[in-house]
């Protein structure tokens, strides 16, 4: 079985960091990821999905001194849900994101989407099945017997 989220989107604020009686550290942010489509009437539309995330220790640390609002990320964890109650004893149920990795996206503080246009398209950009990505993207290092083994400095499982 499986339980893996990998999300790529935009921090909607800096991180709430704490620090537990125990040691531990502990922190909180959201991210938004956007989908585009086009509607019945062929007009183009975008939802935007938010998600709660949470990063322990030496993560959390780390999100704390190199993640900002509006920051763009690459992230993998696993779904989380959990129950709790509120002040006035109800019953709530939250669904989280525990992230196991994440890395910046670099250049992604202006404009929001970087220089990654081939990966977050506008909504202005029409979809085609027949467009390839450019050669700078085609990078990937021929595949070996190896190609299945992934380790702490592989830069090039990432989608850029």
């Amino acid at each position: 079985m499986v339980n893996r989220v990998i999300l790529i989107g935009n921090l909607g604020k800096d991180p709430e960091v704490r620090r537990l009686e125990n040691g531990a550290v502990v922190a909180k942010f959201s991210v938004a990821t956007n989908e585009n489509y086009r509607d019945k009437s062929g007009e183009w539309q975008q939802q935007t999905e938010w998600h709660d995330i949470v990063a322990w220790r030496a993560l959390a640390e780390r999100a704390e001194s190199s993640l900002k609002k509006g920051s763009m990320i690459y992230l993998e964890g696993k779904l989380t849900h959990r129950s709790w109650q509120d002040q006035d004893g109800n019953n709530r149920r939250t669904t989280e994101v525990v992230s196991n990795y994440f890395r910046l996206i670099p250049n992604a503080g202006a404009g929001g989407r970087g220089g990654n246009s081939n990966y977050f398209p506008s909504p202005d950009d029409e979809p085609s099945t027949t467009t390839k990505p450019s050669d700078d993207n085609q990078s990937a290092p021929q595949s070996d017997n190896n190609s299945n083994i992934i380790t702490e400095d592989a830069d090039d499982d990432l989608p850029f």
